[in-house]
């Protein structure tokens, strides 16, 4: 799975290169009051794909860490009944 996200990432990089040599042109943005950005257009659609992507990898990392930490203490937690228990206190409630 490593790999296919390494290759991912490896094309997207490329396709994004190639795109940026092939349309390294001036751009004007109205911000807002008058306000205009001049900028070339790869990096304003880069700081548009960060802006969008950063926020959203982060909430998911950070969902990811909670779940993980969950995972772990619900496990350790299995580790210690399982240490605890004995299987004269199963048969002590099924008396025939």
């Amino acid at each position: 799975m490593s790999f296919l996200k390494t290759l991912f990432w490896v094309i997207f990089l490329v396709g994004f290169a190639v795109f940026a040599v092939n349309n390294w042109h001036p751009v004007s943005m109205k911000l807002w009051n008058g306000l205009w950005l001049d900028s070339k257009l790869p990096a304003v659609i880069g700081a548009s794909f960060l802006l969008g992507f950063v926020p959203l990898w982060i909430w998911h990392r950070a969902i990811q860490y909670r779940l993980t930490r969950r995972i772990a203490t619900l496990e350790s937690g299995a580790k210690t009944m399982a240490a605890n228990f004995t299987p004269t206190s199963a048969t002590q409630g099924t008396s025939a």
